[in-house]
C-alpha cells in the first residue's frame, strides 16, 4: 500500500511516518511544508528507508498537490497537515484559516479528481482519512464523554477551523462520493512534540530549571493519548475502517493539568533530581487562556468495538517514557529552543481583544 501522509514532519504525523515504516511493508510520501512545528529531524530514524520519501509543500499550493497525487499514486491520504496549537490560534487565526481549510479544501479536490481516474478496483479501495480533534466538539462539564455523535460546539479559532474543515470532508463524500473517513482525537503527548504544548514545555522547562507555567489554578481536565498508540489507531482506521464513518481516539486517561504537571515534577525528581528542593517548587500559576475549555473527554468504544483498537500506554508508563526520551535527546529540543521558539507564552490578549470581548 502507498501512503501520501500530509504534515508528516509534524508531530503526530511524524509518528504515523515512523510506524508504517517500521511496523509494515508500505510505502509512504510525506508532503510537509515544513513550518515552525515541521522538523525533518523527526523523521531522520526512517530517512535512510527506501519505502520513505518526502516532498516539501504546502497543501494550499494546488499545483504542487495535484502533481504529488500524479507522480506518487497513493492508495491512502493520510491527512494531518494542520495548524494545531490554541494559544497560536489567538495570536493569529488567518493562518488557521488558511491551512486547515482551506488546505483541506485543495486536498479534497486533488483527491476526487485523483480518484475519478482510478481503474475500478484501485477506486474502491482508495481512502482519504482526515485527523482531527475533540475540540471541535466544544467543553464538557463534569460529567459525559464526546461520541462521534456529540454535536459540534467548537470554542476557539483553531477548533473552529478544524470543524469546518470536519464538515468539508463529510461534504466531499455526501456530494461526490469520495470515500472519506474522519477521526477525532483526544489530547496526544510523547517523543518529538513541539515544546510550546503543556508536556514538552514543562518538561523541557523542568530540565532547565525554569518556571513551570500552569494556566489559571490547573483544572482544566484532558484526556492523554499516546502519540504511537493514536499512530496505531490510525493505520488500523486506513485499513479496516468504514467509509463514511467517524471514529474517536482517546487514550481514556483523564487528568487535571495541574496533575500532569506534578507527575512530570515527580519523574524529574527521580530521573534527575535538583541540588535543592522538588521541581514542584518551579510550578508557576499564570492568568488563564482566554476561553479555556474545562474539560475534553472521548468515547472510543466505537473504534475499540469494530476495529479491535485499545491504546497501549497507560499515562503513567507513557508520561514516564515521554520525560526519558526528553532528557536522552536534548539535541532534537535544544535545536528548537535556540531559534524557533523560546518558550514564550502565547496567546495573551491585548487590552484591545479583552473590550472587545467584554
Amino acid at each position: 500500500m502507498k501512503l501520501l501522509i500530509t504534515g508528516g514532519a509534524g508531530f503526530i504525523g511524524s509518528a504515523v511516518a515512523r510506524a508504517v515504516i517500521g511496523k509494515s511493508v508500505d510505502q509512504i510520501l510525506v508532503l510537509d511544508k515544513l513550518t515552525y512545528a515541521g522538523n525533518l529531524a523527526s523523521l531522520r530514524p526512517i530517512a535512510a528507508s527506501p519505502r520513505f520519501s518526502f516532498l516539501q509543500a504546502d497543501i494550499c499550493d494546488a499545483v504542487a498537490v495535484a502533481r504529488a497525487f500524479e507522480d506518487f499514486q497513493p492508495d491512502v491520504v493520510m491527512h494531518l497537515a494542520a495548524e494545531s496549537h490554541v494559544d497560536r490560534s489567538i495570536d493569529g487565526p488567518a493562518a488557521f484559516v488558511e491551512t486547515n481549510v482551506v488546505g483541506t479544501f485543495v486536498m479534497l479536490r486533488a483527491a476526487l479528481d485523483y480518484w475519478r481516474r482510478l481503474d475500478r478496483a484501485r477506486a474502491g479501495a482508495f481512502r482519504f482519512l482526515h485527523i482531527s480533534t475533540d475540540e471541535v466538539f466544544g467543553a464538557l462539564g463534569a460529567e459525559g464523554l464526546f461520541c462521534e455523535d456529540t454535536p459540534y460546539a467548537p470554542t476557539s479559532p483553531y477548533s473552529a477551523s478544524k470543524a469546518g474543515s470536519d464538515h468539508l470532508v463529510r461534504a466531499w463524500r455526501h456530494t461526490y462520493g469520495l470515500p472519506t473517513i474522519v477521526t477525532n482525537c483526544s489530547n496526544n503527548y510523547g517523543p518529538y512534540h513541539f515544546p510550546e504544548k503543556l508536556i514538552p514545555l514543562t518538561i523541557i522547562n523542568a530540565i532547565e530549571e525554569k518556571p513551570l507555567p500552569v494556566y489559571g489554578r490547573g483544572e482544566n481536565v484532558r484526556d492523554w493519548l499516546y502519540v504511537e498508540d493514536h499512530a496505531s489507531a490510525l493505520m488500523r482506521v486506513a485499513r479496516e475502517g468504514e467509509v463514511g464513518e467517524s471514529y474517536n481516539v482517546g487514550g481514556r486517561n483523564e487528568w487535571r493539568n495541574i496533575d500532569v504537571v506534578e507527575a512530570i515534577c515527580g519523574l524529574m525528581d527521580e530521573f534527575r533530581p535538583r541540588r535543592a528542593g522538588s521541581h514542584r517548587d518551579l510550578i508557576a500559576f499564570v492568568a488563564d487562556r482566554p476561553g479555556h475549555d474545562l474539560r475534553y473527554a472521548i468515547d472510543a468504544s466505537k473504534i475499540e468495538r469494530e476495529l479491535g483498537w485499545r491504546p497501549a500506554e497507560r499515562f503513567e508508563t507513557g508520561l514516564r517514557k515521554t520525560v526519558r526520551w526528553y532528557l536522552d535527546n536534548s539535541a532534537w529540543w535544544q535545536a528548537i529552543r535556540s531559534g524557533t521558539y523560546r518558550g514564550e507564552r502565547l496567546g495573551v490578549l491585548t487590552e484591545q481583544d479583552e473590550e472587545a470581548v467584554a
